[in-house]
């Protein structure tokens, strides 16, 4: 009862803005339930009075942390870079986390600068890794000369790990003696064909290294590299109190490296057999493509347990004892990505590009769009990695490339962080804020692949509605767990199945070489969308159900609470495991599969896998799994079948939804109506989040799954409470376009204010009358004030000043009333571009920052003659335009310097003007 109580006792500071009514069922918010930001340090040209400067500028919009990651730096300004880790860099770190702490602010830092991790510590020894196989014909009599180095002379730092000569028929002969000879000779017997596998480096450097990071890019799979790359910082950090909440690693941009000095070694000892015994079938010319698919299977298997075993654990560890959490970024790393995102204390997903939503009048030009849809498929690897350890975090690196420069209004953002909260995140990191001195005249620093959410952005004053919406979200979502029906397995033995070559052109925008399992969010197409598991998963979204993914390693280790699967002891119970059609199978998680149904589990199968994964020990393990399979009496042409197994039931069946319903696990029914949802729980506490992002308001009465005594609406979008009156069980929603809702059914929690829908709304006042128009705040230059008769885009008044003109404008006009104060009244806007603030009658009504733009008022209202003013903001995009015209140079920075959203040189000076200010038609209704 203590921790209800404390929940209750929070007065009204959830609202932010919004009115309490009745009691607060708001959670208390803390630092990590505010959105945090990534922020950039060029050339760690930092000053303690603009870090303090900008860190209370962070905090009073709303931010609760944010995350330090130097880059390269801005020219002409070479004079105040301070190299990383450096006495003097070290200093300027503590003043930021003793200011931030003093704010209620939080600092995580990325543990290197710019991305991947590397750096002046990493010699050639240490450096990303690749191997080389290469092959050499000899005719009988001819001679191999020592010592032996790779055909491409550039590969200095290189060494022979393997060497086998094939005659006629694949006959081998082992040449291994000859590794280490520094002269003389071998003849070849007869005509061979021979393969050296060497061991050799990438010579990748750090990509937007910041001084004192560049060098060459660390060789992940190693342990002594990661040890030394790892020591410089234990000696800068020195065992001080650092006050950093997370050391945070970037995601898995290490390009062509897919080897480690000790690979073979290793090989051997986790897959017992040696991976240079057979060369032939590895190189993929042994003629038998199944067998070359089971040791790439296997060798992919190694890589994957390397990664974790010899940089992810020792990561986190090295943040543990530094006081802190580990954060990482597993997507794009060659290996089981649920496991890699739970090998650190946070699993942190990304969103790049822009997606399509059906809400009306939200805008998405095609021409400044990234072509690539964000998949939130993909953010469930990482809530699922959180989830099924019962973990508190799933962050977001979260707007990435959203649009082009500039051109990101407030109102974009929300349907894309909705997405990620639906899938699971509750951590959101906006990408991102770069720091800049005061001095620097606008657009001050900037980077190049950002929403820049900085002051001098237009919808500056306007982003605080943006973080409170975040902030109470999260606050539901970080207090409480995912309640999910189902684990989803995924075969990632199927994946890594592929004979096909280790190395392929990378997507990216390097052009790079990458690993080619790597599984990066820009490649989904390739290794995910095909898939049945893919296909099973979104079909079982749309019917209704929740879910996490599981892998091998996670259904190896739960256990049957009560028929429930348990993955851990922190986390909430699955009720049964769906196991999607897929060809590779281990023979130790069957095992466990049938274990799990023998203590009470639900099992379903979509079908019965086919063949045990890899090379090692394959008869033995093929003969295993065989067994396990015949003891289920499975009639193999019956697709639809199901058996006792214990105190459990194992089904094979393509028809998974009447599986499910036979065992009493149905779907939520509201999916039905076409809003999205993600459940959550707390003791006893369902929470749902619903979102529309359809193209009409859902007014619908839906019975939810979950059922309890009161009904409560949390609206996320300005922090009143409502209670809902339910019927027969059943619940009316009604959401626009755009809007979203947080349902509590709770057996004890409730408040007294009962929600009044929208029905029958009458048009009271259309403000036609002329407005007043100030430009109140922004550049170049602020134009004259004028009254307007009609709304319309301040870029169609015939004024260039306007035209140029990036900031915002006060509307102003009045209107007559007659009051009643039995209504309730609603404002509509009408198109705003981009955002507003409304104040009625010298009142503060709040922000309206994104579709539907609209607002209740009736608190704000007097009988007779009211006041309204509205200040709007555009985007920064026309006052760009204005600098590029007139070649006024802003864009002046090391490396990449600053370019567009096709990664080609920036330029707006041919843009058109953006449509800026108040559209209307704005009105006044009642209901």
């Amino acid at each position: 009862m203590k921790k209800i109580y404390v929940f209750l006792l929070i007065a009204c500071a959830m609202n932010m803005g919004g009115q309490c009514y009745g009691q607060n069922l708001w959670p208390q918010v803390t630092k990590e339930m505010k959105p945090w930001t990534r922020w950039w340090w060029l050339g760690s040209a930092v000053d303690k009075e603009n870090i303090a400067r900008e860190l209370t500028l962070l905090e009073k919009s709303g931010f609760g942390g944010v995350e330090i990651t130097p880059i390269y730096g801005a020219k002409g300004f070479e004079n105040k870079y301070i190299n990383f880790l450096s006495p003097k860099w070290m200093d300027i770190l503590n003043a930021t986390t003793d200011k931030a702490t003093k704010l209620g602010m939080g600092v995580d830092m990325n543990l290197g600068t710019g991305w991947p991790f590397g750096g002046p510590q990493i010699q050639e020894k240490d450096a990303a890794t690749k191997l080389i196989l290469e092959e050499i014909v000899l005719k009988k009599g001819e001679q191999l000369t020592f010592p032996l180095k790779p055909q491409d002379s550039k590969h200095k730092y290189a060494a022979l790990q393997a060497l086998r000569a094939y005659a006629a028929g694949n006959k081998e002969i082992n040449l291994d003696v000859n590794i280490d000879r520094i002269s003389g000779y071998w003849t070849a017997p007869e005509d061979v064909r021979i393969w050296a596998l060497f061991t050799a480096r990438t010579y990748q450097k750090v990509k937007r290294a910041a001084p004192g990071g560049e060098g060459y890019t660390l060789d992940h799979l190693g342990s002594q590299s990661v040890k030394n790359y790892l020591n410089r910082f234990d000696h800068a950090f020195d065992h001080k109190n650092l006050k950093v909440r997370a050391f945070f690693n970037d995601s898995y941009e290490v390009y062509g490296a897919n080897w480690t000095d000790t690979f073979l070694l290793e090989f051997d000892r986790m897959k017992g057999y040696k991976l240079q015994d057979h060369l032939l079938d590895f190189a993929g010319k042994g003629g038998d493509v199944n067998k070359t698919a089971r040791i790439k299977s296997d060798y992919r298997e190694v890589v994957d347990m390397l990664l974790t075993k010899n940089f992810l654990t020792p990561f986190t560890a090295f943040a543990q004892q530094n006081g802190a959490l580990s954060k990482n970024q597993a997507h794009g790393s060659p290996g089981n990505l649920i496991d890699l995102y739970a090998a650190t204390d946070i699993a942190e997903c990304e969103t790049f590009g822009s997606s399509y939503f059906q809400i009306p009048g939200l805008r998405r030009d095609s021409a400044d769009v990234r072509n690539v849809d964000p998949d939130p498929m993909m953010a469930k690897f990482a809530t699922s990695a959180t989830n099924v350890y019962g973990k508190k975090y799933t962050s977001s690196e979260t707007f990435t490339w959203l649009t082009e420069h500039f051109k990101t209004s407030l109102s974009q953002t929300k349907p894309e962080v909705e997405q990620l909260f639906l899938a699971g995140v509750n951590h959101i990191f906006y990408h991102g804020t770069t720091y800049s001195p005061q001095e620097v005249p606008y657009p001050g620093w900037l980077f190049y692949a950002s929403v820049n959410f900085v002051p001098h952005n237009s919808f500056w004053d306007h982003l605080s509605g943006l973080n409170q919406y975040i902030t109470r979200v999260q606050s539901v979502l970080q207090s409480t767990k995912a309640n999910h029906e189902l684990l989803v397995y995924w075969p990632v033995y199927d994946l890594w199945n592929d004979a096909e070559k280790l190395q392929h052109a990378s997507h990216s925008d390097d052009g790079k070489e990458v690993w080619d399992k790597a599984l990066k969010v820009h490649d989904v197409d390739d290794w995910l969308h095909p898939t049945a598991f893919y296909k099973e998963s979104i079909k079982l979204q749309r019917r209704g159900y929740s879910f996490d993914f599981a892998s091998d390693h996670i259904l190896n280790q739960s256990i049957i609470k009560g028929n429930h699967i348990l993955t851990s002891k922190e986390a909430h119970p699955y009720q049964a495991i769906y196991i999607p059609a897929c060809h590779y199978f281990s023979e130790n998680t069957m095992k466990k599969i049938l274990q799990l149904a023998e203590d009470g589990a639900t099992i379903i199968f979509q079908a019965i896998p086919k063949e045990v994964p890899g090379f090692s020990q394959l008869e033995k393990r093929t003969a295993m799994l065989q067994q396990y399979i015949g003891s289920l009496g499975f009639d193999q042409e019956n697709k639809n079948q199901y058996t006792a197994y214990g105190k459990g039931k194992i089904y094979l069946t393509a028809d998974i939804h009447t599986a499910l319903e036979t065992e009493d696990i149905f779907p939520e029914r509201v999916s039905q109506t076409g809003l999205k949802f993600t459940r959550r729980i707390s003791e006893d506490q369902i929470y749902y989040y619903l979102v529309n992002h359809d193209s009409e308001t859902v007014d619908k009465t839906i019975e939810l799954n979950a059922k309890s005594n009161y009904y409560s609406l949390l609206d996320p979008q300005t922090g009143k409470i409502y209670a809902l009156t339910p019927t027969a069980g059943k619940i009316r929603v009604q959401i626009q376009p755009g809007y979203s809702w947080i349902i509590l059914v709770s057996p004890n929690q409730k408040t007294d204010k009962v929600y009044v829908y929208m029905d029958y709304l009458h048009s009271e006042v259309q403000l036609t009358a002329p407005w007043k128009v100030n430009f109140i705040a922004g550049g170049p230059t602020l134009p004259h004030s004028r009254n307007v008769k009609t709304l319309s885009s301040w870029t169609k008044w015939d004024d260039q000043e306007a035209v140029n003109f990036s900031g915002t404008a006060a509307y102003e006009t009045s209107f007559s009333l007659k009051k009643n104060d039995g209504k309730r009244y609603l404002l509509k806007l009408g198109r705003v571009a981009e955002s507003a603030r409304v104040f009625i009658n010298g009142q503060d009504a709040g922000i309206l920052w994104s579709i539907p733009f609209q607002t209740n008022i009736e608190q704000f209202l007097v009988d007779g003659e009211n006041n309204i003013r509205i200040e709007v903001a555009n985007l920064m995009a026309n006052r760009m335009r204005y600098l590029d015209k007139n070649k006024v140079s802003w864009r002046n920075y090391h490396e990449i310097n600053f370019v567009n959203i096709n990664y080609k040189e920036f330029d707006a000076s041919d843009w058109e003007p953006m449509d800026s200010g108040l559209m209307g038609p704005v009105e006044l209704f009642s209901y």
